[in-house]
């Protein structure tokens, strides 16, 4: 099996690494930085570089960079990718990327599917990936046809060596309206919360619950934000009934209104068992 992998960052990286923990897949790498490209084919990451060369003999290629990015890539190297390959993107954003994969994939003659591996960390670059950040994950994919069997079945034997557990399969739409809140928000609401200015006094007082909510803060911020702006309007809702739910917790406090306060306590409890089951 050979396997193309476009972009080396935290994803990527973990990518190849993974892939290369089979002797008997080789895995070709492309990166915009020389030296981070270098550094992976030294470190045994990669067996050589992903060229015009090489490109048509990939059985897979993932694209593992931001969505304009992964357009740009996939608009100038589609007429070199055979037919019997499958591009799957890693993006964090489904619908443009989909929009122009499948259009470029029907042109050209070779597969395409969305794909957005559920699995990351605070800390980005490949000098922090590793092969084993996708084990015991979910990966989501947008494929053109949703029950496509046989194509679905190519695609998990494809990803089985990364170590993913389960296939998620949804629409690009889908996908965006749902990332905004399990993951956009998220990033939002934990990079908001340390401004405020208490957080510089925060050692010796916290605990867990600072370390959770604070954890994505330390993001790459050029990254989120394309990813933010590229799912605006499904962004913009979450912002707006986040915003809302807030200002009635300040409500009941300004007011001192402890029924109420309570209530809306026992409301956000109750939600959290029913989601999760617990």
């Amino acid at each position: 099996m050979i396997t193309g992998i476009v972009g080396l960052g935290l994803i990527g990286g973990s990518l190849a690494k993974a892939y290369k923990q089979s002797e008997s897949i080789t895995v070709y790498g492309a990166d915009k930085d020389l030296t981070t490209l270098e550094f992976a084919k030294i470190s045994g990451a990669i067996d050589d570089y992903l060229t015009a060369d090489n490109i048509s003999s990939c059985d897979c290629i993932l694209i593992a960079i931001n969505p304009e990015q992964a357009i740009d890539w996939l608009e100038n190297n589609a007429e070199s990718i055979d037919q019997h390959t499958v591009v799957i993107d890693c993006c964090g954003t489904k619908r443009k990327i989909c929009e122009v994969g499948f259009r470029l994939a029907e042109q050209y003659g070779f597969e395409y599917v969305g794909g957005h591996p559920m699995a990351g960390n605070h800390l980005w670059g490949f000098k922090n990936s590793r092969p084993n950040l996708f084990r015991g994950a979910s990966m989501v994919i947008v494929p053109k046809i949703y029950d496509d069997i046989y194509l679905l079945d190519k695609i998990k034997q494809l990803l089985l060596p990364v170590g993913f557990v389960s296939i998620s399969v949804t629409t690009a739409e889908n996908h965006d309206r749902l990332i905004a809140f399990t993951s956009q928000l998220a990033h939002v609401v934990s990079n908001a919360y340390v401004k405020s200015p208490t957080a510089t006094e925060h050692r010796g007082f916290s605990a867990g619950s600072y370390r959770d909510l604070t954890r994505v803060a330390w993001l790459n911020p050029s990254m989120w934000a394309d990813l933010f702006l590229e799912n605006s309007d499904f962004m913009l809702n979450e912002l707006d009934s986040i915003i809302a739910s807030l200002g009635e917790y300040r409500e009941a406090i300004a007011q001192n209104d402890r029924e109420t306060l309570t209530q809306l306590l026992d409301d956000g409890r109750k939600r959290k068992q029913e989601i999760d089951g617990k």
